[in-house]
């Protein structure tokens, strides 16, 4: 025991003089991140924002590619700040908010955006769906008792999260169906669907609200073509083809040589066969189809975001089993071997009275009470980054956005309340007296 103690004293002293060394280093990353809320926060107050609500046709009879080409008109609000505006200005790359919301069984298709881009957003949408009509709405989150949960109102919801690392795709519009420009639309097999349908049978007194928050980026914010390069390589096995033997200095070879008798380790007795086929040809179908959806996938242009949900109402009228019309719509999306959404833990407005700490079965209504605020409050704010975990984000490119958001018509999905445009709109006859 006294050994022990004659090392550890020093060891000791020398913490107890200049412990508060440390104190930088682990506070560092902290501080930063609160500069930059702090200063993005003073640049968002500057920063108007607007809803739009997207009021589409009853037929729909455009591919789901038209969309696709929606959302790259949409990637063209891609303009990051540089470190000047981003440290000392507070500048952010520009979101938007893409919604879908059931109020009391109404179904509303929203964007919101920051009110300069307005055009952008309109032109974009009309350059493939002319007949769309877009309006300006008030904000829906600021209907509902904003002190939710309360007495008389609940709610439920989660953010969401991938299984596997975001290079893996979801499931997308071409694996619903074979698409072809002469494929009705009664014949589509609309990821929607069940979503709107659900939504549609909500009552008078209770809402869902479905939100995906984008931003435009690229590899030099994000790396995802590096490590889709990196996932692939290791997936064909090329990274233990390419690897080279390690190799020693000659004095030391020469010595391994003198005392073993033996040849150095980087110089087998035997040359290794080569194989004859790549790699990449001794994939199974089932891998070779994983490289190719990545390299898919990494090929169009991409946004960074993450997807979030709440289900809320009048507890003597809301009904949780709405819950299942969410999920059920998120997993249209999930695949074995690619990838798959699941709700994220942190964030699912539900915590275990017998959790891994004691502290869960006394503190239990406070911890799910600020769990429920703190949800509600970022859904309402359009928050820009995943708290309490701002890495907590994930790519979606131009493919998985067109699946998860899209105009669909009535034939596709017979939901009733879904709020469309009756009349189709068009120009007067160029011989109308007076034109």
């Amino acid at each position: 025991m006294e050994v022990f103690w004659v090392i550890i004293s020093p060891v000791w002293a020398i913490l107890k003089a200049w412990w508060w060394v440390l104190l930088p280093i682990i506070l560092w990353p902290r501080f930063l991140f609160m500069w930059i809320k702090w200063r993005q926060d003073l640049y968002a107050e500057t920063v108007p924002n607007m809803l739009l609500e997207l009021k589409m046709p009853a037929e729909v009879d455009r591919p789901f590619r038209a969309m696709e080409q929606v959302f790259a008109g949409f990637w063209m609000l891609y303009d990051p700040p540089d470190w000047w505006e981003r440290w000392w200005e507070g500048k952010y790359q520009i979101a938007l908010a893409i919604e879908i919301a059931s109020i009391g069984g109404d179904i509303h298709f929203y964007i919101r955006t920051p009110k300069a881009l307005r055009n952008l957003i309109e032109s974009s949408i009309y350059a493939q769906y002319p007949e769309v009509e877009i309006t300006e709405a008030e904000d829906y989150t600021l209907k509902v008792p904003q002190d939710i949960p309360n007495k008389t109102w609940d709610m439920w919801g989660s953010d969401y999260e991938f299984i596997k690392p975001d290079i893996y795709p979801l499931k997308t519009y071409s694996k619903f169906f074979e698409e072809s420009p002469a494929a009705k639309e009664e014949k589509r097999i609309d990821p929607l669907a069940a979503l709107l349908e659900g939504m549609a049978k909500v009552e008078p007194g209770e809402q869902i609200w479905v939100q995906i928050r984008i931003k435009p980026v690229t590899n030099d914010e994000n790396n995802y073509k590096d490590r889709a390069r990196t996932e692939v390589d290791k997936l064909v096995f090329r990274n233990d083809a390419s690897k080279k033997t390690k190799r020693y200095p000659l004095i030391k070879q020469a010595l391994d040589v003198v005392i073993t008798g033996q040849p150095p380790a980087d110089f087998p007795e035997e040359k290794e066969e080569r194989p004859i086929l790549p790699p990449e040809m001794k994939l199974t179908p089932g891998e070779r189809e994983i490289v190719s959806q990545i390299e898919q996938k990494i090929s169009k242009v991409m946004f960074e975001g993450f997807i979030r949900f709440i289900i809320l109402g009048e507890k003597d009228k809301w009904h949780k089993a709405n819950l299942k019309n969410v999920l059920g719509f998120f997993a249209n999306f999930n695949t074995e071997n690619l990838n798959s959404l699941k709700p994220w833990s942190p964030s699912i407005t539900k915590i275990h009275k017998h959790g891994r700490l004691f502290l869960n079965i006394f503190l239990y209504e406070r911890k799910l009470y600020m769990r429920k605020r703190r949800l509600f409050r970022k859904y309402q704010v359009r928050l820009w980054y995943n708290y309490p975990r701002p890495d907590k984000t994930f790519i979606l490119n131009l493919e998985e956005l067109a699946t998860m958001f899209h105009f669909v018509g009535r034939a596709a999905v017979p939901a009733p309340m879904v709020q469309r445009i009756e009349a189709k709109k068009a120009e007067p006859p160029i011989n109308l007296p007076g034109t």
